[in-house]
């Protein structure tokens, strides 16, 4: 795993592109809505192969592992929670030979569902979960961690402390923000942005919120509170809920993209999507 230092080295100097959404698209080639996705994935790799591929064809530079659920506590509901370092570790590999020239990120999500992040007592628990994912992503050789979607600070902490545990590397963080730069627990996003950067982070930011022209002014407004790489990685704006329950997004790849220069220009480096994006965004997003 790459140390903070050498993670830094390689996004230094201007744009670097993530990937685009994961799980719509596999929903898109066939996943059924509800099952475990990782899981899902080890039974049917070729989806996810294809699509890192053209990820990684469209310009992306570092692959996001699917393994957002991935911890001991969410897989117990299929049965799978005694083999979680297992899991992890097989779908890095699996992302590795998808795309081998990009880094690959060990992802880790929120456990908000099943613990409430805020609750001192749930802390112990976060560390536990997050120890036994990030041990089989450093087991599968992912280049870096990414704390994305998360809600609460605390949550963010727990993931640091287990990568120390752990002896892990590199560590990005994304939260889920609102418009005026706070978390979805209500803590001010720019605050909590700073005191990871003190902590050690290598890159800070957002993903999972609309792309729409309140976007540009939140990139603006965390920028001044960080000096170190700013991810910016929304949605393709807003969905709509179809007759199946389904999100559906109408923004377009060059839609996209435009929000995205505007983001670029306020101070974001490191571009990517989230919901509803596909690696046409990301094509569309490197074009310009």
């Amino acid at each position: 795993m790459l140390t903070k230092k050498q993670l830094q080295e390689k996004i230094a100097g201007g744009v670097r592109f993530l990937d685009g959404a994961t799980g719509s698209n596999l929903r898109a080639a066939g996943m059924p809505k509800g099952c475990c996705t990782e899981q899902w994935v080890l039974e049917n790799p070729e989806p996810l192969v294809a699509l890192q591929r053209a990820y990684a064809a469209a310009g992306s530079q570092i692959i996001y592992a699917p393994t957002f659920q991935a911890q001991p506590i969410a897989l117990k509901a299929v049965g799978l929670d005694a083999h979680t370092e297992k899991i992890n570790e097989a779908l890095v590999t699996l992302s590795r030979s998808a795309a081998p020239g990009c880094l690959i990120a060990g992802d880790l999500t929120t456990l908000a569902t099943f613990c409430d992040s805020w609750n001192p007592d749930c802390f112990d628990l976060l560390v536990d979960n997050y120890r036994r994912q990030i041990r089989g992503l450093i087991d599968g050789g992912a280049d870096l961690l990414i704390g994305e979607t998360l809600l609460y600070a605390q949550e963010a902490e727990a993931i640091l402390t287990a990568a120390e545990l752990e002896g892990a590397g590199a560590a990005m963080y994304s939260f889920t923000m609102q418009p005026d730069g706070a978390l979805l627990s209500g803590a001010d996003g720019g605050q909590v942005l700073s005191e990871l950067e003190e902590a050690g982070a290598a890159a800070v930011g957002f993903n999972c919120v609309a792309a729409d022209m309140m976007t540009p002014y939140l990139v603006a407004k965390l920028r001044r509170s960080v000096k170190i790489p700013l991810i910016c990685k929304p949605n393709a704006g807003i969905p709509t809920i179809n007759a199946e329950g389904v999100a559906e997004y109408a923004q377009t790849p060059e839609e996209f993209a435009d929000v995205m220069r505007q983001c670029r220009e306020n101070g974001a480096t490191l571009l990517g999507g989230c919901c509803g994006t596909t690696p046409a965004f990301i094509a569309a997003l490197k074009a310009i």
